[in-house]
């Protein structure tokens, strides 16, 4: 069963000021991953600054897939995650390197022979994501909770994976916002340490 398209409407000012309808209609980038079949990435919009410069720009989701927010900005998206095979279980962790090159990077993958499930993953940035419709399972390093429609994670750069274990697609609604670790979990994920103030 697929599930509807998105429709995004965006509001502007026109030359006086005034509040109007910027555009009303499907989103313009809607890719699925090919090394995943059936899971879907919906972008709906981007910053790319903080604070958010409020303009009538063009739209910031045109253009290439990718998965972590800007520097300093955000990402909103609707992703539609299918359920598990037996098939992707076994052999998907050899596909993630060519699933998250499509989402523009490729080293967010953190899978390895002993990863509890094959889209294992690290994003340094404060993720919403809010269950639409169906059912999920989030699965970290130790532990996993069962989502249903309306339960909502904050993924704190947290090493993790969604697990579809229904037999229907789910989709989740997720917000990025761009992070910087503190420097005892760099230093615990044996990752650089920053130290500048972005």
């Amino acid at each position: 069963m697929s599930l509807p398209p998105i429709r995004r409407i965006v509001t502007g000012h026109d030359a006086r000021g005034r509040a109007v309808v910027a555009s009303d209609g499907p989103l313009q980038t809607v890719v699925e991953i090919q090394a995943i079949p059936g899971t879907v990435f919906h972008e709906v919009w981007s910053t790319a600054g903080s604070p958010a410069r409020v303009d009538n720009e063009p739209d910031p989701t045109v253009g290439p897939l990718m998965l972590p927010p800007p520097k300093l900005g955000t990402r909103f998206r609707f992703v539609d995650i299918p359920p598990d095979t037996q098939e992707f279980l076994a052999h998907g962790a050899s596909k993630m390197h060519a699933a998250f090159s499509e989402t523009g990077d490729a080293d967010v993958s953190t899978v390895q022979g002993d990863s509890p499930h094959p889209l294992m993953h690290r994003t340094e940035s404060i993720d919403y994501g809010v269950v639409i419709d169906g059912e999920m399972t989030l699965i970290l390093d130790e532990g996993e909770v069962a989502l249903a429609p309306g339960s909502v994670v904050i993924q704190r750069g947290t090493n993790h994976a969604w697990a579809n274990r229904s037999n229907r697609v789910c989709r989740m609604l997720f917000v990025l916002v761009d992070g910087t670790y503190d420097s005892a979990i760099a230093t615990a994920l044996n990752l650089p340490v920053e130290t500048e103030t972005r």
